[in-house]
């Protein structure tokens, strides 16, 4: 949990200036707030951040991938391929804004591959739900070329990939929006909270509205505010902007530490014989979240994760994970929902319950990720590298 490991003075300031003014609402009550506006401050460190021309704050990761969802016009019976590898939160976007998820591989990115997509594509979709999974950007070039040629619409989930950016341009820039998870485990966190980025006007002026209940935010009286479309409450609270803006002026020195930590720790395990990584797209843009890397076979993978865990090494073995890979989402291959949605009353386009997608197996199979924290200290680091090539060496020789 990279942000929290640098919680201090900084995140404290920031929620005591909102709580002194007592208005923990993002918008109206100029009375009460002092000139302190912490959720509009975020969004511009943000925009700075990531070079966005746009950017707005919401309650959470979830949130903001269907806020981008909604803006990009994306919804009933409309099919959007997604991954199997990703946080379950972004199919259930998909599913509560009225898609129909179309699962299609993934490959050594550890994201959606073009070719996976143009093998999914039906007559029927309409869009890309991209993931930047584990912090780093898909392969943008074959997969915007894919989606240019069969007029697709591309929005991005970018909750774990805060700080990726792909040949300049920061993931969540190349489709009609993205969306990035400020929750206790990313990046920089807000405790919960999400930012909606994109360089379209249009499309920023919808998730404004959206996500609050359809109001435009023009004049100082919110009651006599205009509402030009439906939305609901997605707004984030001044408490949470106030955390998030303190995270979001350490990005940098989060992201510095994070990826001299993997350098060191991707070196050291290249000395291990049958380990292999993960293929960055742009190696130069990876965020440093995540070190990942690939056993020989899925037998020898699930050996080392336990080894690692035996030792002491919080490794992350997502074939295995209930909440990241497709193997475990009985409660979406059953379709059980407490409400009906789109896919209950035009039916599934796959069968999930007996969906192939090999290439998707064979990969999780065998990844395993490690974390990368902000405050480890050289011997910390020189240690950890020590039990993991040990353990590895181990588990390969046998």
């Amino acid at each position: 949990m990279p942000g929290t490991d640098l919680f201090g003075a900084e995140e404290k300031k920031e929620v005591l200036d909102v709580l002194d003014t007592g208005c923990l609402f993002r918008y109206n009550h100029e009375h009460l707030r002092q000139e302190m506006w912490k959720a509009r401050e975020m969004e511009e460190e943000v925009k700075q951040f990531t070079g966005a021309y746009y950017a707005h704050a919401v309650s959470s990761g979830s949130t903001a991938v269907a806020s981008v969802m909604a803006a990009a016009g994306l919804g009933f019976g409309d099919e959007i391929i997604v991954p199997p590898f990703t946080y379950i939160a972004t199919i259930e976007g998909v599913l509560l804004g009225g898609g129909l998820p179309v699962f299609a591989e993934i490959d050594e990115t550890l994201c959606l591959s073009a070719e996976g997509i143009e093998k999914a594509i039906t007559p029927k979709t309409k869009g890309v739900m991209l993931v930047h999974m584990c912090g780093a950007a898909a392969d943008m070039d074959g997969i915007m070329e894919v989606c240019r040629k069969h007029n697709l619409t591309l929005i991005e989930d970018a909750g774990q990939a805060l700080g990726a950016f792909y040949k300049g341009t920061s993931v969540g820039l190349f489709g009609k929006a993205g969306g990035f998870s400020f929750d206790f485990f990313k990046i920089t966190t807000a405790g919960e909270g999400g930012v909606c980025i994109t360089n379209d006007k249009e499309i920023y002026d919808i998730i404004t509205q959206f996500s609050d209940h359809g109001h435009d935010h023009i004049g100082d009286n919110r009651g006599m505010e205009q509402h030009p479309i439906l939305g609901t409450n997605f707004r984030i609270s001044e408490l949470h902007a106030a955390v998030g803006l303190a995270q979001m002026r350490k990005i940098n020195t989060i992201r510095e530490a994070k990826r001299s930590h993997k350098v060191y720790l991707k070196q050291r395990l290249s000395e291990v014989a049958g380990i292999t990584f993960r293929h960055l797209p742009d190696e130069e843009g990876d965020s440093g979240t995540f070190l990942n890397f690939f056993l020989p076979d899925q037998a020898t993978a699930e050996k080392a994760a336990k080894a690692l865990g035996e030792a002491g090494v919080g490794a992350a073995y997502w074939y295995t994970n209930m909440y990241h890979f497709i193997n475990q989402w009985d409660h979406l291959k059953e379709l059980r929902s407490p409400f009906k949605m789109a896919i209950h009353h035009l039916g599934a386009p796959q069968d999930y319950k007996n969906l192939e997608l090999p290439k998707s197996q064979e990969v999780v199979g065998r990844l395993i990720s490690i974390g990368m924290k902000v405050t480890w200290t050289e011997e910390e680091r020189e240690a950890l590298a020590n039990r993991m090539t040990a353990v590895l060496k181990e588990v390969l020789a046998h």
